[in-house]
């Protein structure tokens, strides 16, 4: 293939020619290669945040983490600071944090409980459902106060689903349950899995890693990397009596829109025959009877699900939801062509006991956390291909080719979670979207011409 084209590019754009050359699809060759490009040029990234980031929903939080009237929290998506809060009647809002006078934070505290907001540069004050409720100087405006303009504007959209809340800066964007598709089925065996309901435990972890944010998204459900980059995290599992041999076994399951899973059963002992192994016969016999109840209240396939498979799921473009050693969400925050945040919360049932808590979290802590032992071998590959990238000119293409003679006989059943079906899909959404194929509310782009 020629050099791309990039001469038709200018600041802060990439038109729909150069986003077509980065992503080659060739079924007849069984062939799929993503330039690399898409990962280093300035104009690629920031047609991103136009284009996907500005146009879909984005998880914004738990409604468990704003659980009483007044309780907030500072956020940031897609450069924009948000308050995430819920009003004094119980509702949930997500407002740009700017005051709509001369653009100051109106609020700078990372999470509290207010009924007031007030800016602190000309004492502008706000009501928790976003109000305008004083400005100094009334006298000195037009008479019949302040306009109902003058409030903390709203996001355009804002929808939760089982406690998951999305925003959307796109006003036309379709239904969240309609965007999520299969998602649902997994995120309902997610909350499935306690009667009481789940919260967001206490404590956010933020780090960074030099890499394109594509790259920790890919990594978070391409699972035949484990038993190659985390040798010591398989050690340590063979050194507690797990059988690793198999590595991670599982399957790959399409959810829509770019979104996907890889379901599998590890070998780190959630199945029931393991229980007693890593546990003890007092925890086998209390996990068995979650099971029971389980099967009782779902039924045996719908239990299996909760209770027996783990989860590695992307929610295009950037949530992550990891139910493998207890639940984790994950956001991957776009800051840079080179530079990213992560945000990641442990998800729990409001009635698990102190044990199982504390379990959970060393569970989370020894392999997804920051300084467990896995996510620093996550950073390092990375930031590692973020580097190689430099050569993109003369090494252009990163191959994904593996399992596309599966994925096109379609049986989906022999869909393994190690041959790149699932990043596949993320990236023929990437480009979906990047390329104007995909209208503002995510239909085929010719469809909606026809209406």
């Amino acid at each position: 293939m020629a050099d791309l084209d990039l001469t038709a590019t200018g600041a802060g754009r990439a038109p729909a020619p150069l986003a077509e050359q980065l992503v080659h699809d060739e079924p007849g060759a069984r062939r799929f290669r993503v330039h690399r490009a898409s990962m280093v040029l300035p104009e690629v990234f920031e047609a991103e945040r136009r284009r996907i980031f500005d146009a879909v929903w984005l998880y914004l939080g738990h409604e468990s983490e704003v659980p009483r009237p007044g309780d907030f929290r500072l956020r940031t998506l897609v450069g924009r600071p948000l308050i995430y809060c819920r009003d004094s009647a119980g509702r949930i809002h997500a407002f740009l944090n700017s005051c709509p006078h001369r653009g100051s934070m109106v609020c700078r505290e990372p999470a509290g409980n207010r009924k007031v907001f007030q800016c602190m540069y000309h004492a502008w004050t706000f009501a928790d459902d976003g109000r305008l409720l004083s400005r100094p100087g009334e006298d000195g405006y037009a008479p019949g106060g302040p306009p109902a303009e003058l409030g903390l504007r709203p996001v355009p959209r804002l929808e939760a689903y089982k406690g998951f809340v999305f925003v959307s800066f796109n006003p036309t964007v379709q239904s969240l349950p309609a965007y999520l598709g299969g998602v649902t089925t997994y995120l309902d065996a997610i909350v499935d899995q306690s009667e009481a309901g789940l919260e967001v435990r206490p404590g956010t972890q933020l780090y960074g890693a030099r890499a394109n944010w594509k790259l920790l998204v890919e990594n978070s459900f391409d699972v035949y990397h484990v038993p190659a980059l985390h040798p010591t995290y398989m050690a340590y599992l063979k050194a507690q009596g797990t059988d690793v041999s198999g590595g991670v076994r599982g399957n790959t399951v399409l959810l829509g829109n770019g979104h996907g899973i890889v379901v599998s059963v590890g070998p780190w002992g959630r199945p029931i025959a393991r229980w007693e192994q890593r546990w003890g016969p007092a925890r086998k016999q209390q996990l068995a009877e979650v099971r029971a109840r389980m099967v009782a209240r779902h039924g045996e396939e719908r239990a299996r699900l909760i209770c027996d498979l783990d989860f590695n799921m992307v929610v295009f473009p950037n949530l992550v939801i990891n139910d493998i050693m207890g639940t984790v969400i994950r956001q991957v925050n776009p800051v840079a062509p080179d530079a990213i945040e992560l945000t990641q919360w442990s998800l729990g049932p409001v009635d698990e006991t102190p044990e199982d808590r504390e379990l959970r979290l060393k569970s989370f802590l020894t392999f997804l956390g920051p300084g467990g032992l896995a996510t620093p071998d996550d950073v390092e590959a990375t930031e590692a291909c973020q580097r190689g990238f430099a050569s993109w000119r003369e090494l252009p293409w990163s191959d994904m080719s593996r399992g596309y003679a599966e994925e096109l006989a379609g049986d989906e059943t022999a869909w393994r979670g190690d041959l790149e079906i699932q990043l596949r899909a993320f990236w023929r959404a990437w480009r979906d979207w990047m390329t104007g194929r995909l209208d503002p509310a995510g239909r085929p782009a010719a469809a909606a011409a026809a209406r």
